[in-house]
C-alpha cells in the first residue's frame, strides 16, 4: 500500500458521518428530488421508464442525453460531451488526460479538494491561488498571475465556487483566461453550482465557449437537486473528449441506463426549468433564514454572503481548530458540518441551508451550543 497517498478526506468525512448523526448540515445542495417529484405524475414517462431495458447505454453517453446538454452550451455538439458517473470522475479522467507526472497545476483555494488531491497523488507540482475573504471571497489576481508561468499545463477554477458560493466577475474570468493564454495552459471549470444563484434568474455563464482550452465539468446533483443519479459530464474539444472517453472505458464505462434515462427527462426544457426554480426557491429562503441567524450570533460567526449555492463559508471567532469544533458538534450534539480544514482553511465552517427550515434552526442550534462552550 502506498504510504505517502493524499485522501480525500472531505468525502471521506462525510461518508462516515452523514448518515450517522442526526443533524447533517453538511449536505452541499437543497432536498434532492424523489422520482415522484421528478416525473409530476407523467404516465407517459413512468411508462416508458418502466419498459426501459436495463443493458449498456452508449459509454459516453445516451445520443439524446448528450444533445440536452451539448445545448446548454454556446457553440457546442454532443461531440464535444462525454458524460460521467458524476462531476468527479468527469474531473478524474480530465486530469488523466491532460496531465502526466512532474506537469504543474494551479489550483483555487478555497475549492472542492478532489483535483488538489488527485494533483498530489499523480505527482504533479501543485501552485495555487486564492479566493479572499477581504474582496468577497473574490480572486486575487496578483497572486494568480504570480503563480501561472510557462511550465503551467492546467488552471482548476470552481465557479461558482465551492466552499464560498462566490461567482466569478467579468474581470477575474477575464484575468483567468488571460493567464492561461499566455502559457497555452488549459483551464478546468468546475461549474456544477451554475443554475444555483441567488440574486439572479440567469445562469452563470460556462467558461466554454470563452476560450478554446477549455474543459466544463456539469452535474445534475447540484443546481438539479439529483445527486443520487451520479450523472455528471465534461465538455471538451472533440478530440480531447474522445481521449477522455478512452480513459473512461478504463474507470467506470459507462454510467447506468436508468441514470441516463432519467438525466435526459431531468434536462427537457421544461422540466429543468421547473428543477432550477425548486432549487432556486430553497436556496433563497434558506439563506433569509440562515443570515438572521448569523447576525443574531455576530459574537460567534461572521459571514460574507455568497452569491450562488446552499452553503456558506462562515468564520467562527473561537481558536479552536475546526476539526475539533466539528468532533465535539459529533459526540456532544448528534451533528455534522464541515470543517474549514477539509478546503484547506482552518478557522471557517462550512454550512448547509438549503434543507428544510426546521431542521435547519435546529442544526444551528446545536451549533451555537458548542461555539458559546469552546
Amino acid at each position: 500500500m502506498k504510504k505517502d497517498f493524499y485522501p480525500f478526506m472531505l468525502e471521506r468525512e462525510m461518508s462516515i458521518w452523514e448518515y450517522q448523526v442526526k443533524y447533517n448540515l453538511s449536505e452541499s445542495g437543497v432536498q434532492p428530488m424523489t422520482i415522484e417529484g421528478l416525473a409530476e405524475g407523467d404516465p407517459h414517462f413512468i411508462e416508458s421508464l418502466l419498459a426501459t431495458s436495463l443493458g449498456y447505454p452508449q459509454t459516453n453517453g445516451s445520443l439524446e442525453l448528450r444533445d440536452q446538454i451539448a445545448d446548454l452550451y454556446r457553440g457546442a455538439t454532443r461531440d464535444n460531451v462525454v458524460v460521467t458517473t458524476g462531476a468527479a470522475q468527469a474531473n478524474f479522467t480530465s486530469i488523466l488526460t491532460l496531465m502526466d507526472p512532474g506537469d504543474e497545476i494551479v489550483v483555487m483555494l478555497p475549492n472542492y479538494m478532489q483535483i488538489y488531491g488527485l494533483a498530489r497523488n499523480y505527482r504533479l507540482s501543485v501552485k495555487t491561488f486564492s479566493l479572499k475573504e477581504e474582496l468577497g471571497w473574490g480572486v486575487d489576481i496578483d497572486e494568480l498571475n504570480r503563480v501561472v508561468g510557462k511550465k503551467t499545463v492546467l488552471i482548476a477554477i470552481c465557479n461558482p465556487n465551492n466552499p464560498t458560493g462566490h461567482i466569478m466577475a467579468v474581470e477575474e474570468r477575464e484575468a483567468v483566461i488571460t493567464a492561461a493564454d499566455k502559457v497555452g495552459a488549459w483551464i478546468l471549470a468546475d461549474e456544477v453550482y451554475a443554475g444555483s444563484e441567488h440574486h439572479t434568474d440567469e445562469v452563470t455563464p460556462s467558461f466554454w465557449g470563452d476560450y478554446e482550452k477549455v474543459l466544463a465539468i456539469g452535474s445534475l446533483s447540484k443546481a438539479y437537486a439529483l445527486p443520487g443519479l451520479r450523472v455528471g459530464w465534461v465538455m471538451a474539444p472533440e478530440e480531447t473528449a474522445n481521449e477522455i472517453w478512452a480513459r473512461q472505458d478504463y474507470v467506470t464505462i459507462s454510467t447506468t441506463m436508468l441514470g441516463n434515462k432519467l438525466a435526459a427527462y431531468a434536462l427537457s426544457t421544461e422540466v429543468r426549468d421547473k428543477l432550477i426554480a425548486r432549487t432556486r426557491s430553497y436556496i433563497r429562503r434558506g439563506y433569509g433564514n440562515f443570515e438572521r441567524w448569523c447576525r443574531q450570533h455576530d459574537d460567534l460567526v461572521s459571514l460574507t454572503p455568497p452569491d450562488a449555492a446552499a452553503i456558506a463559508f462562515v468564520r467562527y471567532h473561537r481558536e479552536a481548530n475546526s476539526s475539533e469544533i466539528v468532533r465535539r458538534l459529533i459526540n456532544e450534539q448528534d451533528t455534522y458540518v464541515v470543517p474549514g480544514d477539509h478546503f484547506g482553511m482552518d478557522h471557517y465552517l462550512r454550512i448547509s441551508y438549503g434543507l428544510s427550515e426546521d431542521y435547519v434552526n435546529e442544526g444551528l442550534r446545536r451549533i451555537k451550543e458548542i461555539l458559546s462552550s469552546t
